[in-house]
Parts: C-alpha cells; structure tokens; sequence
C-alpha cells in the first residue's frame, strides 16, 4: 500500500496530480482543483468514475468534471488517496465529507470489498454517535454538506444522538442532587449546581437551521425547559450582540444588536422566540426586552413580535423601568420611545389578570384577598407604569391620546395610591402648555384626588398647571381629611360628619351664569376653601396643645374643675365656623353635658 505514496505528487501551482513514473490516462477536474491520475486505481473502486470512463475508451487519456463533488477538491483528495492505498486517518473533521464523497462516487461494497463508504459509516456509528461533543463538530462539519449530508442521514443520526445524550446525562444529574430530609424523605437539592447542562456552549457554535433542530429534538425528547432557555440565551448572544455589551451590570442577559444587520438577524431572532419553551418565567425578562427590541429594529415578522409581547405581559410585574423604554425606531417625527408596544404589553397584562380573575371566581377566599400574588402583580405594574408615563412625559411628540391609553391601561383598582399617577401628569402639563383647557380636564380625570398623599395634596392645592376644578377637588379633600383627623382624635365629640351637606359648585355651574360670572365665581370659592383650610389646620394645632396640656395636668391632679374648664373652651371654639341648633345652645349646659360624660367614665 505505501509503494503508491512514493509515486503520487500533488503539484502546489496546478493542484494536479501526476505520476512521475507512469504517465497520467486521466483528468479530473473538481471545484478548486484539476487532478491527472491513472484511471485503473479510480475505476476499481468507483462505481461512479468506472461508469464515466467506460465513455471514453477512443482517446488515450480522458477529463471527468465532477464540479459537482460534494466537499470540492479536498474530499475528492481524500477519496484518491484511498483508491491508491495511501494511509490517512478517519477523524470526526473528515468523516461527513468522507461519507458524502463516498456515496457521490458510489465507493460502496458492490464495486471494492471494504470500501471508503463503509468505513466512515463504521466510524460515524461507532465512534461519533457515542459522543456529545463529536455530534457537534460532525454537524457543523455537515453545514457545507447539505443537502447530501441530510438524505445520508448524517444529520438525522447526529442530532438524535445529542439529543439522547443530552437528556440521559441531566437525569444522571437529577439523581446526583437527590438527598434526605431531616424527616427522612428524599428531595432534589435545588441549589445544588446542575452539571448535566455542559453541552449548552458547545450548541452556540452550529447554524441556526441545524441549531433549531438539534433543540427540537431536546425538547421531544424532554430536556429541561431551564436547559432550553439557558441555550437559547447564550446562542442568542453569541449571534446578535457586541461582546463588550452582552451583559449588563445586573449580570443579566441583554442584547444589543450589532449595527450593519442583515437578514440572518432576523432568521436567528424569529427562529429562538419559535423556540422558547412556553413554562412561565424560565427565559429572563430581561432579554426577552432585549429581543423585542432586536425584533423591533430589524422588522421581524408581527407574529415574533406579538409573541414577544405577550410573553413580557405575563411576568410584567418582575420588569424595570429600563426594560420599558424600547427606543422607537420609525419616523424622526415619532416619540422618542415605543409606545405603542408599551401599551400592548399593558394589554396583554390586563387580559392575563382578567383572565387569572376569572379562574379565580372558584376560590371565595383568595379572589378578592388585597394580598393575592394578582393584586400585588398589579400594585408593582402600576407604579411601573406610573414611572414609565414620568419619563416618556417630556416627549414632544407624545400626544395626549398616547398618553392617555397608557394611563388607562390598568384597572382602577391597581393604584392604591395616586401620587406616581399625579407626578406623571404634572411632568406631561408642564412640558406641553399648550394643551387646551378641556384637554387639561380629560388628564386630570384621571386621578382620584381622594387617592393622593398628604405633600401630593398640598403640591397640587398650590399647582397652578391643574385646571381650577381639580384645584378645588384637591382643597375639598383635604378638608374633609383634616375633619376626619379632628374626629378620630375625639371620638366622645358630639359633632357628625357634616361633608354631605358641603356644595361644590364646579361640578355643578348653573347655567345661567356666563362663563366670566362662573370663573369668577369658582375662583372665589378656591379662596375661601383656601382660607378655611388654613383656619382648620391653626385650630388643629391649638386642640393638639391642649390636648398634651391636659393630660399633663390629669396626671397631676384629678380634679374635676380642670375637666370643667377645658370642656369650656372646647365648647366656644367652633372648629368649622357653621352654625347649627347645637352650636347655638350655652357652653355651660355643653360643658355640664360633658363633664357629666367625664364623670361616668372616671
């Protein structure tokens, strides 16, 4: 067999080969090469060549094209030099491009016993199969080989067995986690580091076609969707991002797609949000942002897109603030961010709530519970929203329908409090003054002035950008919160709530009032309302005083005159200047009245 090797030579100029003892009878020319042979040594052991040359028996010697050989010049390299004996190895880089070399010269068992089709079969079943890692470079070796690799079921072979393998070595790492109890029961550690899981960077280096089958398989043959989704990530990575810009300082996946994009992008992009598994919260929200974000840029299909969308709705509540604010990628006249997928995400949340409401509806107990995972989910997306509608608030462009929809998003019941909502809109009225006073009312509607905080309410009692009604909403509010703090402090008064018998007249102008009559009007009730305010919280502060002084001198003395005197200056203040039966009666009978009460208890 070594004596052929002395006599072959491969010319580096020509990539020809000739004898040097024994002139050449044949020509083959391959993509990348032109080989002079001798035909006797090819035709005995290809069926394919043997058939070709039987065409040209007139002329001394022949030239074969065989451009379309798959594996170009060095398969067909490989394959002389085993029809001429020469000894080369059989390696996992060249077994796929010997198989399909192999089956298109037809070197198969008809023509030569132990032929060079049965030999790389015999390595690719033995050898390959049998390792994760070879499947691997196998299949990226088959890339350049399709579609000859895939009917030779090279392909097939090698990703069923890196799916079994795969599989059988996660389950040998469940069982490795397995530990007892202090009770004695047996439980997977979940801390416990996953080991079966090596196999995930080696997947990153094959094409995405070859790359969505080989998960295909995993997820047939039941591979974690954990393990999915960690692959999924780190493929995307390597496909769509910078490197110095993969991970963000949280430590979590993110993408930013390099500049230059083409169609491959798109495929890779479409191709892992097909691929994601459909559990709840096994791919990080953070990336799929950052794949909506990809998606959006590169124009991927609406249906990559809306899946993106509704993924994101259904785990919403763990989002940030930087998540939302997806850069807007259309018109230089658009808003600086995407608003519109913002608000179908906000759709998709509020239809996965109802929804989750609805198969609640068995459960008396947990359906209406304030502390339901649902409720808290919204308590969390609506101070997001709150701080997302801050931010996007300065836009220009942002018009008030937009603004608006976002806003009215979520149900009424997901803010407990209206002081994020309240700041929002102020930022959005300072930065678009010329809105229209009945646009000013429309936004202003949408907070529930019972719903803000005191230093909200004291702010917008003071906030000349709210339009006059909300003004005296706000001051009406506040009066009625510092009568109930006066009420609650003195549970034994006689007085009542006296709010249901309070008119305000911005809700209800008459209409035979001109529009000048009624402005004037309202702004003097915003005045009074003011004035009033502030006589409440100074007689608030002179009952708080006497309050301590009280009980200073109770501990004192437990006279009954001390309780006689202060229930007569109780008795001639009068906290919220109106008139009443009641009021009108003598402090002395009032003071009686109490300091009997007084007695009874003491």
């Amino acid at each position: 067999m070594d004596k052929h090797h002395s006599h072959l030579a491969k010319c580096s100029t020509y990539s020809e080969w000739v004898f040097q003892d024994v002139p050449s009878d044949i020509m083959i020319l391959v993509d990348g090469g032109t080989f002079s042979l001798h035909k006797f040594p090819l035709v005995s052991r290809s069926g394919r060549i043997r058939k070709l040359v039987a065409g040209h028996r007139d002329s001394d010697i022949s030239m074969i094209e065989l451009l379309s050989l798959p594996g170009g010049a060095e398969a067909f390299e490989l394959a002389a030099k085993f029809c001429y004996g020469v000894n080369f190895e059989i390696t996992v880089g060249n077994v796929a491009q010997l198989c399909c070399v192999s089956d298109y010269l037809e070197m198969t068992e008809e023509y030569s016993k132990n032929n060079l089709g049965s030999r790389a079969e015999e390595y690719l079943e033995v050898v390959v199969t049998k390792n994760l890692e070879m499947c691997v470079e196998v299949l990226k070796q088959c890339e350049n080989l399709l579609p000859l690799a895939d009917e030779l079921k090279i392909v097939t072979r090698c990703i069923d067995a890196i799916a079994s393998k795969a599989c059988v070595e996660q389950i040998a790492s469940s069982f490795s986690r397995l530990e007892y109890s202090s009770s004695g029961r047996l439980h997977m550690n979940r801390q416990a580091k996953c080991e079966g899981d090596w196999w995930i960077e080696d997947l990153s280096v094959l094409r995405i076609d070859l790359y969505q089958r080989v998960i295909t398989a995993m997820k047939c043959r039941g591979v974690r969707p954990e393990s999915i989704a960690a692959s999924l990530v780190n493929y995307a990575q390597k496909e769509l991002t910078k490197k110095s810009t993969s991970w963000n300082q949280s430590s979590q996946p993110r993408l930013d797609v390099v500049s230059g994009s083409n169609g491959h992008e798109n495929v890779v992009v479409e191709t892992i949000v097909s691929l994601m598994p459909v559990e709840k919260l096994v791919v990080p929200i953070t990336f799929l942002f950052g794949l909506l974000r990809s998606a959006v840029m590169l124009d991927c299909t609406v249906a990559c897109r809306l899946d993106l969308e509704r993924r994101i709705g259904s785990q919403l509540d763990i989002a940030t603030l930087d998540d939302l604010l997806i850069p807007s990628f259309r018109n230089a006249g658009d808003t600086l961010f995407d608003v519109d997928t913002v608000h179908r995400i906000l759709v998709n949340f509020s239809q996965q709530e109802d929804s989750d409401e609805d198969m609640e509806d068995v459960s008396v107990f947990e359906s209406d519970s304030p502390t339901s995972p649902s409720q808290t989910a919204l308590f969390k997306v609506a101070k997001l929203v709150d701080n997302y509608l801050a931010e996007i608030a300065p836009d220009a462009n942002l018009t008030l329908n937009k603004f608006t929809a976002i806003a009215e998003s979520l149900p009424a019941h997901a803010r407990s409090i209206h002081d994020g909502l309240y700041r929002a809109i102020d930022v959005y009225l300072k930065a678009h003054q010329a809105l229209s006073d009945p646009d000013r009312r429309r936004l202003c509607k949408l907070i529930d002035f019972q719903k803000l905080s005191q230093e909200a309410g004291a702010h917008a009692a003071q906030n000349e950008r709210l339009p006059l009604q909300s003004i005296v909403q706000v001051l009406y509010f506040e009066q009625i919160r510092l009568r109930n703090a006066l009420f609650c402090s003195y549970p034994d008064d006689d007085h009542k709530p006296m709010h249901q018998s309070w008119r305000i007249n911005s809700g209800a102008l008459s209409a035979a009032m001109s529009p000048r009559d009624n402005y004037a009007s309202l702004r003097r009730e915003n005045r009074e309302l003011k004035l009033e305010l502030a006589r409440m919280r100074m007689r608030l502060n002179d009952l708080e005083k006497d309050h301590v002084c009280m009980k200073k001198n109770m501990e004192k003395s437990n006279s009954r005159r001390f309780m006689s005197s202060f229930t007569k200056k109780i008795g001639k203040l009068n906290i919220f200047g109106h008139s009443s039966s009641r009021e009108s009666s003598s402090p002395t009978k009032r003071s009686q009245v109490t300091d009997s009460k007084l007695t009874e208890r003491t």
